[in-house]
């Protein structure tokens, strides 16, 4: 049986325009340009630059106005248009808050012509004879070449792709003769399969020595055990000294594990940082500005209020006509709140880096990363009375300049633990010694985790051997046995 029933629900819903906004914060400085210039582009009732301080056009706006207000009610409804303009040359939002740098200008970054990677390859090519077929095959490997300078993918893999997309039927053992010339290229190593072959192609093209034949031995007939750095196997295998293998060890460590990145001719964009925000110290005190790039001029376009006037003077007022205004205040209406979003975007930005800065202020006023506080983002939220979200999406994502380098903002934010006399420390503080204590170890007997933890324990920290392991993972440091040298 079916039945019908109310039910009362309290649900929040978030509005198209305050997800807009979330996303216009969540922004750094060179991708809000770039939404801002689709915005204009978009947006015919919007324009960038100072507005014109013509006082007849005001007038003569404002009597349009209000002469259409007074006029017939149409299905486009009212449009005040004094709530889209701004009488002055500066639009009030610029001016909410003293905070934007002096540096405003618009700043673009050339980028150099250049032969690819792939095409430098290609160009090698043409200096080797060969035959029709083994230079399709030829051009298919370089083609494979990771912007590392590997060939990731078996032959097999190589041999069908050559023979479904190229129509070139071949065996592995012809692909294998071709990667053989491919090897032959500049930089050496490339088209490399794994690190091993990558290091031996290396060494194979080395002017030979004592050393250079040890060191393609050892890669060669003993890769495992040099990774894993198993030195005393090392030396009874090949029955030398320990000099011996050091300075081998030292050949190896002069080659380049990555040979595509060793190519001049790239031209692949390098992405340049743009602090959002920067914090200088004047007379002792801490003062933010924010990136003057963030705080665009806007204003609405004269022109859709000669449309306006141009629909009240007409005598005839078609349907075409009201559809035309209609699609007016559309857009004066998506004008209007992107001003708005703009100057809430800035207000949000400031708020939070200000917080942040005056919560980690010893360590704006040292640069001292030991005198950074825990600081989570509740912390920050709860002091400018602003959602979790909000700070986070201004955290993961913005850049700020200080005395000591750009830094990313999240990199500011750090769990507690309580040192031995029942203090909060961050979590940063501990991962700066750890990393302090490993530099100054002894290769050649580097510290276990254990060891580690009873040094961090006679430090004031006490933190369990587990915890030791997770902090130096984080730091990307390897376990006691990589780290060893001879």
């Amino acid at each position: 049986m079916l039945k019908q029933y109310l039910q009362f629900k309290l649900s929040q819903k978030l509005s198209p325009q305050q997800i807009q906004l979330m996303k216009l914060i969540q922004l750094p400085t060179q991708a809000f340009e770039q939404r801002l210039k689709q915005e204009l582009e978009e947006n015919p009732a919007l324009e960038g630059g100072k507005e014109e301080n013509d006082s007849e056009y005001d007038s003569d706006l404002d009597n349009t106005v209000d002469d259409y207000n007074d006029n017939e009610t149409i299905e486009a409804g009212d449009i005040n248009v004094d709530d889209y303009l701004s009488d002055d040359e500066v639009p009030d939002y610029r001016t909410q808050v003293n905070n934007y740098s002096s540096d405003d200008d618009e700043k673009t970054m050339p980028y150099a012509a250049g032969t690819s990677f792939t095409q430098h390859l290609v160009n090698q090519l043409n200096t080797y004879r060969l035959s029709e077929k083994e230079r399709e095959i030829a051009e298919f490997l370089v083609g494979s070449v990771d912007e590392s300078g590997y060939i990731r993918r078996s032959l097999s893999d190589i041999m069908d792709d050559l023979a479904f997309t190229q129509n070139v039927y071949t065996t592995e053992d012809k692909i294998q003769y071709v990667l053989r010339i491919v090897h032959q290229l500049d930089p050496a190593g490339v088209g490399a399969r794994n690190l091993q072959e990558c290091l031996s192609i290396q060494l194979h093209r080395k002017e030979k020595s004592p050393d250079i034949e040890l060191a393609i031995d050892i890669i060669d007939n003993a890769f495992d055990q040099f990774t894993k750095k198993h030195y005393k196997k090392l030396l009874q295998k090949f029955d030398i000294s320990e000099m011996q293998l050091k300075d081998a060890i030292s050949e190896i460590e002069h080659l380049n594990p990555k040979p595509g990145g060793s190519y001049s001719g790239n031209n692949r964009i390098v992405e340049h940082v743009v602090p959002d925000f920067a914090i200088k110290i004047v007379d002792g005190e801490l003062e933010l500005t924010l990136n003057g790039r963030n705080a665009p001029e806007l204003h609405v376009s004269r022109e859709y209020n000669n449309m306006l006037k141009g629909y009240k003077e007409s005598k005839d007022k078609s349907k075409s006509q009201k559809d035309a205004v209609i699609f007016i205040k559309q857009k004066l209406d998506a004008a209007k709140w992107f001003i708005e979003a703009i100057k809430q975007r800035q207000q949000t930005l400031f708020v939070t880096m200000s917080a942040i800065m005056h919560y980690q202020k010893e360590y704006f006023l040292t640069g001292d990363e030991r005198n950074l506080k825990p600081m989570i983002l509740k912390d920050v939220a709860d002091e400018i009375s602003m959602d979790v979200s909000t700070v986070s999406r201004v955290a993961n994502s913005k850049y700020v300049d200080t005395p000591y380098g750009t830094k990313l903002i999240k990199e500011f934010f750090s769990e507690s633990m309580k040192n031995d006399q029942g203090e909060d420390v961050s979590t940063r503080e501990i991962k700066k010694i750890l990393e302090t204590v490993i530099e100054e170890e002894n290769k050649r007997k580097p510290l276990t985790d254990e060891t580690l933890a009873k040094i961090l324990k006679e430090k004031g920290y006490p933190i369990a051997r587990r915890t030791v392991a997770k902090y130096r993972e984080q730091l990307d440091i390897p376990v006691a046995r990589l780290r060893k040298k001879i």
